[in-house]
């Protein structure tokens, strides 16, 4: 199998090529040209396997420079019990009396949230993709967070032989937790530099970065390459699609659902990449009714799939969800050459009226297939709010906002459908990271004010019932590390300062 651009550029690369550019020359996002199908003998056969062996299956199905023994090794690694418990991702069923609802719970990895299972998995390829091809360059991972992304691409990172990784996050946009375990990181060559704007603002500046032919060549003539860990990356998203064809082998296995029965997906998403592994595990062969992509109040996705126009000229809030406080959803690039039938032209032309405008709207036909698969939906901070208290109520699970607004949507699609599909909750971070948050809902408005965050943590865990996850429990005794503070017009002068010198 080989990967071409979205926007058309002539050449076509391999898997292990893929990986370490991270986007293709022309800008455009790396895509398979044929999506792989699973078998009723695959899926048959994934009954009987843990999750590790089911990632190994798929990305094997991906990545075909890769062996599948390779992957089996790099998975068992990268999902060891000692970093992930006996269950990495495991699925559970929310109330014992409703038969129709079950959380994936992700965030039971390092940093606690579902970006550890693509970010534990990536630096075992790109280490394998240097040596496949032969490259004699050190590797600069760099990343723009909205929160999790960056501390997980630094745990996975952070101390790898022949690399480098630059994190950038913007000032105000994370919570105090996801703050903290980014800028206490420690090893020899991790950066995390805070940047003066927006979510949007940092990730335009790396795309620029990367867009940068002089810069780049002047980096190729030190020996230095750049590539990336958001999701733009497509061995960040590849691992993504196996926990979702895991979700469904689960609900077979345990006899919820019987053969070729369909299920709901809903996801919480802000960059749009953690939703389309869950599409193009359905393009598999994972039998999907709906997939519900479920925004908060930056509601620039659930207006897109109602109306076919995406603006981001629309005022930015910062929200209890930040992981989603996102304006441009890089990942919908993909999608959308996908159900434009392969059509560089028409992609190129939207992301040309993006980038010159802020906006592009798709033709009727594509708008049509796109709303026969998804369903968008938003929710505000007091309908997050409000979601926490009922599930919690309901179901003595608590959730963190993020998951909260998956919820949200999702009770009023049902209601108004009356789908009765299983279906699955993607739960995308421990409720730990959220605490102020969480205890407002639990405990009322304006609870958290005036209390620590050891606190609220200790007051959360003696409410629900968790344990308080180890690196979450030891972010007070850390030293801060990274204190850099920069404009957004200053971060390629940042990264060459940190690069060159």
């Amino acid at each position: 199998m080989n990967y071409i651009s979205t926007r058309g550029y002539e050449r076509k690369y391999k898997a292990s090529e893929a990986i370490i550019q991270g986007i293709a020359p022309d800008g455009g996002l790396f895509v398979p040209d044929e999506i792989p199908h699973l078998s009723e003998n695959d899926i048959l056969a994934m009954t009987n396997m843990q999750f590790y062996q089911i990632s190994a299956k798929v990305l094997s199905m991906f990545l075909t420079d890769f062996t599948e023994a390779e992957l089996l090794n790099y998975a068992s690694q990268a999902y060891s019990e000692e970093k992930w418990g006996e269950n990495p991702v495991p699925l559970v069923q929310l109330n014992q009396y409703n038969d129709r609802e079950y959380i994936l719970e992700l965030w039971h990895g390092p940093t606690c949230a579902f970006k550890d299972v693509a970010l534990q998995m990536l630096p075992h390829l790109m280490t394998a993709s240097v040596k496949k091809t032969g490259l004699n360059k050190k590797i600069c991972i760099l990343t723009a967070t909205s929160g999790d992304t960056g501390k997980a691409a630094l745990e996975g990172f952070k101390d790898l032989p022949g690399t480098e990784i630059i994190v950038f996050y913007p000032t105000g946009g994370v919570s105090e937790a996801q703050k903290l375990q980014m800028v206490t990181t420690d090893g020899s060559n991790t950066h995390v530099i805070a940047v003066d704007g927006c979510f949007d603002d940092a990730q335009t500046g790396v795309k620029n970065i990367f867009g940068d032919e002089g810069f780049k060549a002047e980096l190729d003539s030190k020996g230095i390459m750049l590539s990336s860990a958001n999701s733009i990356n497509w061995g960040r998203l590849a691992p993504q699609i196996a926990y979702y064809v895991y979700s469904y082998i689960e609900l077979l296995r345990t006899e919820k659902i019987k053969k070729g029965e369909e299920i709901n997906i809903v996801v919480p998403t802000g960059n749009f990449g953690n939703i389309l592994a869950a599409w193009f595990a359905k393009q598999m062969g994972i039998p999907v009714r709906k997939l519900i992509c479920a925004s908060n109040r930056n509601k620039v996705l659930c207006d897109f799939f109602s109306t076919g126009v995406y603006d981001r000229n629309r005022e930015f809030f910062k929200t209890t969800s930040p992981s989603m406080d996102i304006l441009i959803s890089s990942n919908l690039e993909r999608l959308l050459f996908e159900v434009a039938g392969g059509d560089p032209a028409k992609v190129t032309e939207w992301m040309k009226q993006l980038s010159e405008e802020g906006k592009y709207t798709v033709d009727k036909d594509t708008l049509k297939l796109l709303q026969r698969q998804f369903v968008g939906g938003f929710a505000d901070e007091t309908g997050v709010s409000k979601t926490i208290l009922e599930v919690y109520d309901r179901t003595d699970n608590v959730i963190d906002t993020h998951t909260a607004v998956g919820f949200n949507i999702y009770g009023r699609y049902h209601q108004r459908s009356n789908d009765d599909s299983k279906t699955v909750f993607a739960s995308t971070a421990s409720p730990f990271k959220f605490a102020p948050a969480v205890m407002d809902a639990l405990r009322g408005a304006g609870y958290s004010t005036g209390r620590s965050s050891e606190t609220l943590i200790r007051e959360l865990a003696e409410e629900s019932g968790l344990e308080i996850p180890l690196s979450i429990a030891t972010l007070g005794e850390k030293e801060i590390r990274h204190t850099d503070v920069i404009a957004k017009e200053d971060m390629e002068k940042k990264v060459r300062e940190i690069l060159i010198g």
